[in-house]
Order: C-alpha cells, then sequence, then structure tokens
C-alpha cells in the first residue's frame, strides 16, 4: 500500500543530495507531496509535484504505478538510478517515452547583473514588461500557453505568497513570460514560455533576466532545469552553466 508521508523528513536520506527543487519543495512542505512505502520506515519514495514525479529508494512497482488523486493524464517521471529506469519502462511500456532532461548547476554567485540589466533593456520597441498582479495571473492561467507560467497555484493568495513571476505585453495581450513552475524554502524553479508567434523575438531573454533580478533582489535562487538544447542554450546565456542530462519518461495516459 502507498501512503501520503506527513513526516517528510523521514524520506529526506532516500533522495540524498539529489539536487532537483521540486524534490526540496516536497521535503520543505511547501508544495508538492512526498508518498511512500511505510509511514514509520520507507524504503521507497516519491516526491509528487504538478507535472513532475522523482522516484526514489528501493524500485517498487506499485510506487511508479501509483497515481495521486490530484495528477493529471501525464507526468513526466525521474528515476534515480538505472534500476528505476528499467523499472518505469517495464510498468509503462509503450506509455512511456524516454527522453533526457539536462540539469543546470546550482551557483548562488554566478549572475552579472549588470549583464541581466542590459538584457532585459534589449526588450524590442513595441513590448512592455510587468510584474504578474492578479489580473495577469489569471490571464495566463486562462490561456494553454502560459498555464504553467502559474499552474501550480490554486489562486492569486497562493501566489502572492509563494510565486514570483513577469510577463512580456504588446497591445495589452501577453506574449512570453518567466514566473515561478514552484517554490521551495530559498528559492523558486524558473519556468519560460513564449507565445508562439513570438517566439525568436529576445523576450524569453529579457524576462527571464529580469526573473533573475528579481530573485536575488528577495535573496531566492533562480532555479532552471532544462527540457531541451534550447533552454540550455538561453540558460547559459543568462550566466547559468550546464551540469548534467539525465533520464526522465514522458508518461502519456498516467
Amino acid at each position: 500500500m502507498i501512503y501520503k508521508l506527513e513526516d517528510t523528513a523521514k524520506a529526506e536520506q532516500l533522495f540524498g543530495d539529489w539536487q532537483e527543487t521540486m524534490i526540496w519543495s516536497c521535503l520543505q512542505k511547501v508544495m508538492g507531496s512526498v508518498f511512500v512505502d511505510d509511514l514509520e520506515l520507507p524504503h521507497s519514495a516519491m516526491a509528487f509535484l504538478g507535472d513532475f514525479c522523482f522516484l526514489a529508494g528501493e524500485p517498487l512497482a506499485e510506487l511508479a504505478l501509483y497515481k495521486p488523486a490530484d495528477s493529471g493524464e501525464f507526468i513526466i517521471m525521474a528515476p534515480q538510478n538505472k534500476r528505476w529506469e528499467e523499472l518505469i519502462a517495464d510498468c509503462y511500456n509503450e506509455r512511456a517515452k524516454k527522453i533526457m532532461r539536462y540539469a543546470i548547476q546550482k551557483e548562488g554567485d554566478v549572475f552579472n547583473k549588470e549583464a541581466l540589466q542590459q538584457a532585459v533593456d534589449s526588450l524590442a520597441v513595441g513590448y512592455s514588461m510587468q510584474m504578474l498582479d492578479e489580473r495577469l495571473f489569471q490571464e495566463c492561467k486562462d490561456n494553454g500557453w502560459s498555464r504553467d507560467l502559474v499552474s501550480q497555484y490554486a489562486d492569486y493568495e497562493m501566489y502572492q505568497q509563494l510565486g514570483l513571476g513577469v510577463v512580456v505585453l504588446k497591445d495589452e495581450e501577453i506574449v512570453a513570460g518567466s514566473s515561478s513552475y514552484a517554490g521551495y524554502k530559498s528559492g523558486i524553479e524558473v519556468e519560460i514560455d513564449t507565445k508562439k508567434e513570438y517566439r525568436r523575438n529576445g523576450l524569453a531573454y529579457a524576462c527571464g533576466a529580469k526573473l533573475i533580478l528579481e530573485c536575488l533582489s528577495r535573496g531566492l535562487y533562480p532555479s532552471w532545469d532544462a527540457h531541451n538544447q534550447g533552454s540550455v542554450a538561453l540558460a547559459e546565456k543568462l550566466g547559468y552553466h550546464f551540469s548534467h542530462e539525465y533520464t526522465a519518461f514522458e508518461i502519456s495516459g498516467y
């Protein structure tokens, strides 16, 4: 049987030094949940937040197949090691699409604030930038392409408490944004999205730089994890450094 763990400290050692902020969000009980095979002495654990889950400890098929009540039909599943990787593939078969994701180093003193401000100032004429307020929060939530900028926050009050974000506007329409996909006690996990017809105009670069500066001014770390090489390139342009690639699975019909 699988249980939701309230005393998340009991699962910390299973995740070890896994440098993934969404795991930290769950363990710190800021956002997300931890599920285990035993409430007192867990041997297997899953950190679950939004469209992501992270499997650690002893590989257990029951846990890999477990579907939390608030999950959707799609999940990105990250295995702690090769044994978990093989188990996920066995459990989900053709529903599991093996992908590579790209971890970015977490370096607190790496950012050049002057260069980031120049990136903000590079925003093309005709566009403007604004911090996410209640109206913009709701507009992001109502549009499919921008929903992930705020999707993990039940309402604006929760976002005010735990989130942070900026959007790019053109003629009062949101065309790009950089926001916290999730938050943990000392930082956020960065999410950047641009409306398809406005891509390749430097909007993600400008609003990404603005979000990093806002984080630094608040003593928060803007963690970045890349879905593709384009995201890696943008991160490096903003001052981050690539760490390593890792295996994950996109599970359809979760």
